[in-house]
């Protein structure tokens, strides 16, 4: 027989939703605060960190730089800019569970680097906003993969406070700032949705 105890006796408390929020704002958190410190140093370095480890395009050391450029940032307030949505929309992917929240945020920041990488501009690209674009893409398409109403009305409840970023993913509006890191991470966030939907996982034979 097979229970669902967590290790101390209590079933469930495990993955309780209050210990999944509490979990989420632990890690989500955590993370931001190491972008801080990050800038903190790079700030002090005058943002040399930022050409050893920002992402170059079409360069085949660049490759690498995929790994790196989300952690830093031109500035403080481009740190700031992005603070916000990335704690409400990382906690809310992690609500989904930890499994879904590593799968979206993987999606989103690989590709991000990869479409930077492929068609990026001459200058080199830093910043964790192609993770925003990609966890906000995740939480406003998941429903609809999932015919799920609750995640549905989350995403339109969504849309109407931030649908305006989306236009970070066009060129001759977002000149200023990686247009292309935007759309990567759009990108990723409907792949890792689309790879994560349950619709998908009930279709794949037993085992898989």
């Amino acid at each position: 027989m097979v229970t669902d105890a967590s290790p101390s006796g209590r079933p469930g408390t495990e993955d309780s939703p209050g210990t999944r929020a509490r979990t989420g704002l632990l890690v989500v958190g955590s993370f931001v605060v190491l972008l801080y410190l990050i800038e903190i140093l790079n700030t002090a370095l005058f943002h040399s960190l930022n050409r050893t480890f920002g992402l170059r395009p079409r360069s085949l050391d660049g490759i690498l730089d995929i790994l790196t450029f989300p952690l830093l940032h031109s500035s403080l307030a481009h740190l700031m800019s992005n603070t916000l949505p990335l704690i409400i929309f990382g906690f809310l992917v992690f609500l989904a569970g930890r499994r879904v929240f590593i799968t979206a945020l993987a999606a989103s920041w690989l590709a991000s680097g990869l479409v930077v990488w492929l068609i990026g501009g001459a200058s080199v690209t830093v910043g964790a906003s192609g993770l925003v674009f990609g966890l906000f893409s995740f939480l406003l398409v998941r429903g609809f993969f999932n015919r799920n109403w609750w995640q549905i009305a989350l995403s339109v409840v969504l849309f109407m406070a931030y649908g305006g970023i989306l236009f970070g993913v066009l060129p001759t509006v977002a000149s200023f700032v990686s247009w292309q890191a935007h759309l990567g991470g759009a990108i990723g966030g409907v792949a890792a949705a689309l790879l994560l939907s349950t619709r998908r996982q009930q279709a794949l034979p037993p085992g898989r």
